[in-house]
C-alpha cells in the first residue's frame, strides 16, 4: 500500500514538473515552425510563388517507448501528449499582418519585378544572413550598375526592417535574429532554379 502511495506521489511530482517545463517552453522558446510558415507566406507574396516549392516538413514525433508495468513512463507519455499540442496551439502563427509588415512586403514585391533579371543572370544573389548582394557586377551592364546598387541597398533596408517589425509585432524583439535566420533559410530554399545563394559558410552556390 505504501509503495503504491509512493509511486502515486512520484507521478504527481513528475506531472507537475512537466507542466512547469511546458509553460517555460511556451514563454521562452522561439516558435521555429510558425516562423517558417510566416516566412513562406511573405516570400510567396513577394516573389509571386515563382521560386521552388517549399520542402516538405514531416513533423513526426517519436513515440516514447512504453514498457510493460512501467506506470510512471506511461503516465509521463500521456501528460506530454496533452501538453505538447497545447503549447503548439498557443504559438500556431506569428502576426505578420501589421500595416508596417504589409507596407514592407508590398515595397519588396514591387522591387522584385526589377531585381528578378539580376537574380536570373547571377549578378545578384541571396546571402546567408537574409539579405541580397551584388555577386558579380561584371554581369550587370555598365549603365545599369548604379541603379542595381540602389535596388540592392533598398531591398536590404526593407528586409532588415521586416525582420525587426515581425519580432516587435509579436512582442519579442529578441527574436529578430532568429527571424532573420529563418528567412535566410527560406529565401534560399524557395529560390528559383539558376539563382545563386550562399550556404552557411558564405560560399556561393547555384540552385
Amino acid at each position: 500500500m505504501r509503495s503504491a502511495a509512493y509511486r502515486f506521489g512520484s507521478l504527481l511530482c513528475l506531472a507537475s514538473c512537466l507542466v512547469v517545463a511546458a509553460c517555460v517552453t511556451i514563454n521562452v522558446y522561439f516558435p521555429a515552425a510558425a516562423a517558417e510558415k510566416a516566412a513562406d507566406k511573405i516570400i510567396d507574396d513577394i516573389w509571386g510563388g515563382e521560386g521552388a516549392p517549399p520542402a516538405k516538413n514531416d513533423d513526426k514525433r517519436s513515440a516514447l517507448p512504453e514498457r510493460s508495468g512501467d506506470v510512471l513512463l506511461a503516465a509521463a507519455h500521456s501528460v506530454l501528449n496533452l501538453l505538447v499540442p497545447t503549447a503548439e496551439a498557443a504559438q500556431a502563427d506569428l502576426n505578420v499582418s501589421t500595416p508596417a509588415v504589409r507596407q514592407l512586403t508590398q515595397s519588396m514585391e514591387e522591387r522584385h519585378a526589377r531585381l528578378k533579371k539580376y537574380y536570373d543572370s547571377g549578378a545578384v544573389g541571396l546571402t546567408s544572413d537574409g539579405l541580397v548582394e551584388i555577386r558579380d557586377q561584371n554581369l550587370v551592364p555598365l549603365p545599369e550598375r548604379n541603379s542595381v546598387r540602389k535596388l540592392v541597398a533598398d531591398e536590404n533596408a526593407d528586409r532588415a526592417n521586416l525582420y525587426r517589425e515581425i519580432a516587435n509585432a509579436n512582442g519579442h524583439p529578441e527574436w529578430e535574429m532568429d527571424i532573420r535566420t529563418t528567412f535566410a533559410e527560406r529565401w534560399s530554399s524557395k529560390a528559383a532554379a539558376g539563382w545563386y545563394y550562399q550556404d552557411k559558410s558564405g560560399a556561393w552556390k547555384q540552385k
